[in-house]
């Protein structure tokens, strides 16, 4: 047992250095470890293991001054735990004693020194000499420490000032950079600062002083900044178009709206703000900005809440405006079939006939313009499709013009409405026509091209033709060529057009999934290109379909179902007309009722979907759940409405029904 004694002195200088160093005691005898702390206590805190792996795990608590380790232990000897020790890099450095009661040959000391001990100390220690190799190690610790302790108060100083410095500069960087970065925002803006004095005709006369003029005035700038031209000649005041000046005047502001003409033919949008800076003198100070991008962009917002409100309107009116149509038109067809009519009343009957079915042709545009036609993309082949449009205005065009179709021989197809698509080329050619009174050369142009950017997916690279029809006309005048596809907006006199032209050709292409481009320029023609997506899979093979005439069905009866009694008339003498038997309900709950009460169920039941109560989809699930066998179709005057909500598949025909369309879904039935 070591013994030693304690002074007053010694305690407060040990718990100063427990406060600094520490002293990792390792060693499987209890007895050694309290006699050996009991010596080393005075130098520093000691910490005390019983085996390698407890002196392990002590170290990863902390740094330790120095290491006495046991040579033999069980488990994990001394020099077993002084490897691990040096090969853990926080730990590496850490000085160890070995201490051995047995082991004290040359080999065992040269081994220990191998493990990278510092010193070997033979049991029983001395505790003079003990203390005295462990004190060593104990200041050497103690300095190192407080050398870091300068070195980090040091180095906090060089930091604090070192940011005290960068604080001061960056101050100073943002005082000296503060108008420059003004100029340069200034710079990107489009907007112009300048001065100004009041003239007596109560105009400005300006001096630019700032921002970018090239940005609002273009190739002007020099001349503006020169003062070779005044800002004043090139504002337009133009009261007949509605584009003349408003100026907001107060006491010590000004604010004008007006537009301004560049000398490449552009024309700008302006806002004038001033502010008067000395009111002895008149001077005034203020900014002219650009915002014809604004304008675009608000033009653009009232342009579709006009199609919009458009196509609220004509979902509303067409399906009871084709009811109207499905039961003139119906009621000519029975008509021109019951009776025989005179070369005078035939020419009337016809009239009669054509101009209802201008007015069903009124809606489908309406609709192409509002985006709510029901479209039925399928393969067009362009080269079918240049001789089947040219048979439709062949006759229209006249002897004065002449139509050049450029269409590759091999290339994908065009993947939409067939119809439709005749349709707008057919408006596109006779818009061509009347903008050439003394006729000329209309090409037509089909053409394979890289998808528009907005179209453009990240998927498989999709395929597009562009239908380019370009004329040798008058031209669209710059200020209305942003309006030419607003609805019924034309440049043709009166009862010459009505204006659903180039809406419903805009419309249609881009229901499609397309774009339109319209480029122009009076007095030397227009082209307008159609972008359509485009399939290079093989066309389907054409299905053969009977003539109206030698189509036959196997229906004998039908349940006709319409809430416009002038429907049911109408279309019931057409069906019986056909050799059905027609009974009529006018709504769905009559309907059942009828079902329920009739011994002989009709095979066919033909509905109109919008009705009060029940509407044709309602009544048509209700039948299939009760009576199976009954088929069943739609009719419907408004092509927006939508029929997959219910999950029933049925044949749906639009208002008004032509008779061979009716036809071939009795046969299809």
């Amino acid at each position: 047992m070591l013994h030693k004694k304690d002074t007053v002195g010694t305690k407060a200088a040990r718990a100063k250095q427990r406060d600094k160093a520490r002293i990792l005691l390792v060693d499987d005898d209890e007895r050694n470890l309290l006699a050996l702390s009991e010596v080393l206590e005075e130098l520093a805190e000691v910490v005390c293991a019983t085996s390698g792996r407890d002196a392990l795990r002590a170290l990863l608590t902390g740094d330790f001054a120095v290491i006495l380790l046991d040579v033999f232990m069980p488990g994990m000897d001394g020099y077993e735990t002084a490897g691990l020790i040096r090969e853990r890099e926080q730990t590496s450095k850490i000085p160890i004693i070995f201490l051995s009661a047995v082991n004290k040959e040359t080999e065992h000391l040269m081994k220990g020194y191998a493990m990278g001990a510092v010193d070997y100390v033979f049991k029983p220690v001395d505790p003079i000499v003990l203390r005295s190799k462990v004190a060593v190690f104990v200041d050497l610790y103690l300095l190192r420490q407080q050398i870091a302790e300068q070195a980090l108060a040091q180095q906090e100083l060089r930091e604090a000032k070192l940011l005290a410095d960068t604080e001061r500069l960056t101050v100073e960087r943002e005082l000296q950079h503060a108008q420059l970065r003004q100029a340069a925002i200034l710079e990107t803006l489009p907007l112009a600062l300048y001065e100004a004095s009041m003239g007596s005709d109560g105009r400005l006369t300006r001096r630019f002083i700032g921002g970018d003029v090239a940005k609002i005035a273009g190739t002007d700038a020099l001349a503006l900044g020169s003062g070779a031209l005044a800002w004043e000649e090139r504002i337009i005041d133009d009261s007949a178009s509605n584009e003349s000046p408003r100026v907001d005047i107060t006491a010590s502001s000004r604010t004008a709206h007006y537009k301004w003409t560049r000398s490449d033919g552009g024309t700008i949008h302006v806002i004038d703000q001033c502010v008067q800076a000395d009111a002895d003198v008149g001077s005034w100070v203020g900014t002219l900005i650009d915002v014809t991008a604004q304008r675009q962009l608000e033009q653009q917002l009232v342009q579709a809440r006009k199609s919009e409100a458009l196509g609220q309107l004509t979902g509303g009116v067409a399906h009871d405006f084709n009811n109207l149509l499905a039961a003139v038109l119906g009621g000519l067809r029975l008509l021109e079939s019951r009776l025989s009519l005179g070369e005078r009343e035939q020419q009337i009957f016809d009239h009669m006939r054509h101009a209802a079915q201008s007015g069903a042709e009124l809606v489908r545009r309406l609709m192409a313009f509002a985006r709510k036609q029901d479209l039925s993309p399928t393969r067009v082949d362009p080269r079918h499709l240049c001789s089947s449009v040219a048979g439709l205005v062949e006759h229209s065009l006249g002897d004065q013009v002449d139509v050049n179709w450029q269409v590759p021989e091999a290339g994908p197809s065009l993947y939409v409405d067939e119809a439709q698509l005749e349709l707008a080329l057919v408006n596109l050619l006779i818009n061509a026509r009347d903008a050439m009174p003394g006729g000329g050369l209309i090409d037509v142009i089909v053409e394979q091209v890289e998808p528009p950017e907005a179209l453009t997916k990240d998927d498989e690279p999709p395929v597009f033709l562009r239908i380019r029809v370009r004329d040798q006309g008058n031209g669209i005048p710059a200020e209305l060529l942003e309006r030419v596809t607003e609805p019924f907006f034309t440049t043709k006199e009166a009862g010459k057009g009505t204006g659903l032209g180039l809406s419903m050709v805009a419309g249609f292409v881009e229901q499609s999934g397309g774009t339109v481009k319209i480029d122009s320029e009076a007095g030397k023609g227009t082209e307008i290109a159609m972008t359509f997506p485009a399939t290079w899979a093989p066309d389907a093979a054409a299905e053969t379909i009977e003539a109206d005439g030698e189509q036959a069905f196997r229906i004998v009866s039908v349940l006709l179902v319409d809430d416009d009694k002038g429907v049911r008339e109408i279309l019931g003498e057409q069906l019986r007309d056909l050799g059905l038997t027609v009974t009529t309900a006018e709504d769905g709950q009559h309907a059942l009722k009828a079902l329920e009460e009739n011994g002989d169920q009709p095979d066919f039941v033909l509905t109109d979907f919008s009705m009060p109560g029940l509407d044709g989809m309602e009544l048509l699930s209700a039948v299939r759940e009760r009576w199976p066998a009954i088929r069943g179709a739609i009719m419907t005057g408004n092509p927006q409405e939508s029929f997959a909500r219910t999950g029933i598949d049925v044949p749906i025909v639009h208002k008004p029904i032509d008779l061979p369309d009716l036809k071939r879904l009795l046969a299809e039935a």
